[in-house]
């Protein structure tokens, strides 16, 4: 065994001993003759000190406790005292007959005893604490001047009972720091304090004194140690002290067999269990148990199912727990069907279910929404009596309110005998998720009156249900209403409804305030509150709320999880922060195929082709990794963007192949791309003609943009065509088909807009941040102050922008041409950040609802020049980085 580094001594206790007496009739030494087995008691001197005893402990074993206060009020009215003895076995009886208020009455004539010692004391705290008076129990034990091993052993045992894990283990040190120290008889309450509430230090603590006292000959003991480390993750811990033990009983294998099934190492637990019966231990029934659970819900529910029906062919029979495991594993992978041929089978042979094994079953139904299923499962219920049981209603009015049928839940709901606040929270969330939020109200209006208030569970349902119904108003009501009518503190799950709300409804503003307002309440965001309001900052203008976000989640360690990191990575791509993205993939190990994705297509974005490659290059140098259908997608827009035409046809091919990718629509649009882009608009069209899938929105919008850039305004027609036979809607694609048919000089044949359609065209707008503010201008706007200030910049820049551009050729735009006093919403954008700063900015951000047209295309990429900054623009096609000149796009958007 292991050293210690401490040394502690034991001192022995002495044993205590409690007489019964069974006298049947007492002889005073006055004349008063009193009779043990009357049922009253007559008394006029009592002044023999053994006769008061034994009149006191015959009234004990008949149960005559309130004729024994009586006989304390009389000794005490003649001065008598009664031996501790005496006292004790009355609080014992007290305990017996589960008596407090003659327990609480003897407590109040303490006072009575000839001496109150620790023993006496003792039997107090046991009688509240047996009696479920666990405050009373500790007040008692905290005003005691001495406390013996007997005292301790009590108070903790009270503890135990009442599942006070962290008290026990308080107990423990406080005992050990008054010099007192437990037994054998103890350790293990004090261990199995320690393993429930994973205290490793406190089960290390007592491994040494174990050793230390050359206690490690009782297996009861290192059973429990065992127990702790295994409990505790600490498997290494756990597995050296297995080996070393020099008897292993079958509570030792269970113990180690479990802590490695708890770790998720099952096959390590496996060789244990193969280990244990080389050993010559056959594993008993929840040794198997515990091996079938385990596979079970690691989801190998075909090896649960072989050990099965090997345990039966050592002749052990599976019992209820056996196939309620196997159920519960099945419903948990989704083979709903199955799981219910195992209930079957399950009555086949006799095997009772429990509630749990039915309420398993009802939930597989239920997350298939499956009400025929759970229909069957019900009367399955109703066949075996287990219906009335709660747990089961429960998952029954869950079940039929998530498959839609209220009534059935509603029906089970009010015939259910006892509710529990599970049972509200079901039928409430039922009716908010079909939109009844008005009767949900009302119910929740119920539960305020009923034997089970609302929990903050309930009221997040009510303000998740007004959210997704769009009344944002009555949610924002509930919530303020939380810790005033409901008693209940909001949670993060409280504050995550209603920034999700938001973001659902399109708010990213009222999304941001809400998570700001959670900050300044000292409420810490959760894994779901940073990837709910992640996606309302992937954008230009919220890169610096990303870099909060990110900070936020390195102080709460919400980054050790993988995909949350791999968020990152891709909303600072979004945000503008490329490299950014990089260093947080460079800090990841391992990394998994999304995070060499999101990198990936983050470098796409920005138009960084050759790093996009030379990642690819480096992913396929790690054989765990097999690309996938979004990789595919991102190397052919990367080689798109290098003008690499015939690699990207050869990964097109190749790499379905190679790596078994079933190609999509979005692999067959990046080749309309890529061959487009390349001026391949004939080899283009003849692609998405012989395409084996229909050709989608997107293909077309790519070959159409192809056409508008080469300036094919003919098979622009033919695009724009095919696009308004999927859209008829669409006004921009009417406007663009306009355009390509004026052009053409067939302005005749272009379909008329209606006035009513010219009304709905978009705006343009654009929002640029500036100085932590963020900015919005709309095309022709006029309502700003220093709009003359803007428009004698712009004029001055246009002239320069005409002269150091030479191509000045006709194309087709999405947005309306500017005219007189009606100038694009970008180039005021940037005007504003140019003319309103004493210091030209190094980097501007701007999001526009529209493509960017080419003349302000062009106006930004002089810019750049000629200030010597840099300009992200992010449009409703492409995100541009404009710099010296150039932009990121190389012209094609």
């Amino acid at each position: 065994m292991e050293k210690n580094l401490i040394i502690l001594h034991s001192k022995p206790w002495p044993s205590l001993l409690i007489p019964s007496h069974s006298a049947t009739h007492l002889e005073w030494q006055g004349s008063t003759r009193v009779l043990a087995s009357s049922n009253s008691v007559s008394m006029i001197n009592l002044s023999h000190p053994k006769l008061i005893d034994t009149q006191l402990n015959q009234l004990c074993v008949n149960g005559q406790l309130s004729e024994a206060v009586g006989i304390l009020d009389s000794l005490a009215q003649q001065g008598s005292k009664v031996r501790p003895m005496t006292f004790i076995n009355l609080l014992q009886a007290c305990i017996d007959r589960d008596c407090i208020w003659v327990g609480r009455e003897l407590h109040a004539r303490v006072g009575l005893v000839r001496k109150v010692d620790p023993f006496v004391e003792t039997k107090l705290v046991s009688m509240y604490a047996k009696c479920g008076l666990l405050e009373e129990a500790r007040k008692v034990f905290d005003e005691m001047r001495e406390r013996n091993l007997f005292t301790w052993s009590a108070m903790i045992g009270a503890c135990s009972r009442d599942l006070k894990w962290e008290e026990v283990v308080e107990l423990f040190y406080d005992m050990m720091r008054n010099g007192v120290l437990p037994d054998d008889f103890l350790l293990p309450k004090i261990l199995k304090a320690c393993g429930k509430c994973r205290d490793f230090e406190a089960g290390r603590l007592i491994h040494s004194l174990v050793i230390r006292r050359g206690r490690c000959s009782c297996l009861r003991v290192i059973n429990s140690i065992l127990a702790v480390y295994a409990k505790c993750g600490e498997m290494s811990y756990a597995e050296k002290l297995f080996r070393r033990m020099d008897e292993r009983s079958y509570v030792s294998w269970n113990v180690i067999i479990t802590g490695y099934c708890q770790k998720g190492e099952i096959e390590q637990a496996r060789k244990y269990f193969d280990a244990m019966q080389e050993e010559g231990i056959e594993p008993g029934l929840v040794t198997w148990n515990i091996l079938i659970a385990s596979y079970s819900q690691l989801g190998h529910c075909e090896i649960a199912i072989d050990l099965m029906r090997k345990m039966e062919s050592f002749r052990i029979t599976p019992d209820v727990y056996t196939w309620t495991s196997l159920i519960s594993g099945f419903t948990q992978k989704g083979r709903i069907n199955d799981a219910l041929d195992l209930l079957r089978e399950m009555f086949i042979v006799g095997v009772e279910p429990n509630s749990i094994t039915i309420a398993s079953a009802v939930s597989a139904c239920a997350s298939v929404k499956s009400l025929s299923m759970g229909s069957e499962v019900h009367s399955i219920a109703v066949k075996t009596g287990l219906v009335d049981d709660m747990l089961i209603g429960n998952s029954l009015i869950d079940m039929y309110a998530k498959g839609g049928n209220l009534e059935a839940a509603q029906r089970i709901f009010d015939v259910m005998l006892k509710r529990d606040v599970y049972s509200w929270n079901s039928i409430i969330g039922g009716y908010c998720q079909a939109g009844f939020c008005g009767k949900a109200h009302e119910l929740f209006l119920k539960m305020q009156e009923s034997d089970s208030p609302p929990n903050v569970v309930t009221w997040n349902v009510m303000i998740t249900g007004f959210m997704q119904n769009g009344a944002e108003d009555e949610a924002l009501d509930l919530f303020q209403r939380i810790e005033k009518d409901g008693n209940i503190k909001p949670n993060v799950a409280s504050w995550n409804s209603l920034i999700s709300g938001f973001l659902q409804s399109g708010q990213k503003e009222k999304a941001l305030q809400i998570f700001r307002r959670m900050q300044f309440s000292n409420m810490a965001p959760n894994l779901v509150t940073v990837l709910t309001i992640l996606p309302a900052c992937a954008n230009l203008v919220a890169s610096k709320k990303v870099k909060e976000i990110h900070c936020c989640a390195i102080r709460r360690n919400l980054v050790s999880e993988l995909y949350v990191s791999n968020t990152f990575i891709d909303n600072y791509a979004k945000a503008g922060n490329i490299m950014y993205s990089r260093k947080v993939f460079d800090g990841l190990s391992p990394k998994d195929i999304i995070s060499w994705n999101s990198l990936l297509s983050g470098y796409v974005l920005h138009g960084c082709s050759e790093s996009a490659l030379d990642l690819f290059d480096q992913m396929k140098k790690d054989d765990r990794l097999h690309p996938n259908r979004v990789t595919l997608a991102s190397i052919i827009s990367a080689y798109s963007h290098a003008g690499m035409v015939d690699e990207g046809k050869h990964a097109f091919s190749n790499m379905s192949e190679d790596f078994k990718i079933r190609l999509d629509l979005e692999h067959y649009s990046a080749m309309v791309y890529l061959l487009g882009r390349s001026g391949k608009l004939a080899e283009a069209l003849k692609f998405i003609l012989n395409m084996p899938v229909e050709p989608n929105f997107s293909v077309w919008t790519a070959f159409l943009t192809a056409c508008r850039i080469h300036k094919n305004f003919g098979m622009a027609i033919f695009a724009g065509e095919r696009l308004l036979e999927l859209d008829p809607e669409n006004i921009i694609t009417q406007h663009l088909l306009l355009q390509a048919y004026t052009l053409c000089g067939k302005s005749r044949e272009a379909p008329k807009m209606t006035k009513l359609e010219k009304e709905k065209f978009l705006v343009g707008q654009s929002w640029i941040e500036m100085n932590n503010m963020v900015h919005t201008f709309v095309v022709g706007d006029q309502s700003k102050p220093y709009l003359d200030k803007l428009h004698s910049w712009l004029k001055r820049v246009g002239v320069n922008v005409k002269a150091h551009i030479s191509d000045h050729g006709i194309c087709i735009e999405e947005e309306e041409k500017e005219e007189i006093g009606s100038v694009h919403s970008e180039k005021l954008a940037i005007a504003f950040a140019l003319i309103g700063s004493h210091h030209t900015p190094q980097i501007l951000r701007m999001v526009k609802n529209l493509r960017m047209c080419k003349d302000c295309h062009d106006t930004a990429k002089y810019t750049s020049l000629a200030y010597g900054c840099e300009i992200y623009l992010s449009d409703s096609n492409c995100l541009h980085h404009f710099k010296d000149g150039h932009c990121s796009c190389n012209d094609y958007w």
